[in-house]
């Protein structure tokens, strides 16, 4: 019997450790029952009990054995950061929404002139053509003052309003790009930056403006100009953000150009509008 303990034990020292516990306990059991089976062969006969107490706890040994095993072999899951899916969010929301944050319009320039080609009116009635011919000359569209007559119905009277130079602008460029604007006989504070913002508009985007003007008014050189019949001026620049414009006039080849204040110009042409 010794010799046969000895042996279970140097076979538990090569098992694995899960096995050693559950052998050990064997073990221990069966040499508990054979201490027993010792006492009673020498004193009394061995108790059925001890028996069934060793087969029962050997079947529970071999079940925590066979867990033990099993635990061994299924390895414990690892999680990897960058497999994880609320990681990958962050990056495919990235790449599947793009900037679209609007981007702010680029500012106008403080000063901007355009280049143009000067025409003085071949007549005293048809400053309305002359004006809208000289405006477009700053568009790269040329003309003729005699092309232009009809498209503003103009003739001996002369032209009748802004909405007429805004119809002969519009058929001479692409997209309609002029609207009329009309004074109400007096010029508002609004009205006057209204003109400021359509002229740097208008010209920024390489256009000229046709302005219908009545009375009397002086340019920043101290210059008198009397129209009080009313007259049609192309403006074709501006300066000071606009709060000063370029005049190209046909009535006077002696003087064809020169700068005025907005507000002087929104004041004489406070009863009549504009082409912008």
């Amino acid at each position: 019997m010794k010799h046969h303990l000895k042996r279970q034990l140097r076979r538990l020292v090569t098992e694995r450790p899960y096995q050693i516990v559950a052998g050990s306990a064997a073990a221990l059991v069966l040499a508990g029952g054979a201490s027993a089976a010792v006492a009673a062969t020498d004193d009394a006969p061995a108790p059925r009990e001890n028996t069934a107490a060793v087969a029962e706890l050997g079947s529970r040994l071999g079940e925590v054995a066979s867990r033990g095993e099993a635990r061994v072999a299924a390895p414990s899951p690892s999680v990897s950061p960058s497999a994880s899916p609320s990681a990958a969010k962050p990056a495919a929301k990235a790449a599947a929404d793009p900037d679209t944050t609007p981007k702010a319009k680029p500012k106008p320039p403080s000063t901007k002139v355009l280049d143009y080609t000067y025409e003085a009116q071949t007549a005293y009635w048809n400053c309305g053509p002359a004006a809208v011919r000289n405006a477009l000359s700053a568009s790269g569209v040329e003309t003729t003052q005699d092309a232009m007559i009809a498209p503003l119905n103009a003739g001996e009277n002369g032209t009748n309003s802004a909405e007429d130079t805004t119809r002969g602008l519009n058929q001479m460029v692409k997209g309609n790009p002029y609207r009329t604007h009309m004074f109400g006989g007096s010029a508002s504070p609004a009205e006057i930056d209204q003109l400021q913002a359509d002229v740097v508009k208008a010209i920024t985007d390489g256009r000229g403006v046709v302005v219908n003007i009545a009375g009397d008014a002086t340019d920043t050189d101290g210059g008198w100009h009397s129209f009080p019949g009313g007259h049609y001026i192309a403006v074709i620049g501006y300066k000071n953000d606009g709060r000063t414009v370029r005049i190209a006039d046909s009535a006077n080849p002696a003087l064809p150009e020169y700068w005025i204040s907005t507000i002087d110009l929104a004041n004489w042409a406070a009863t009549r509008g504009y082409s912008a």
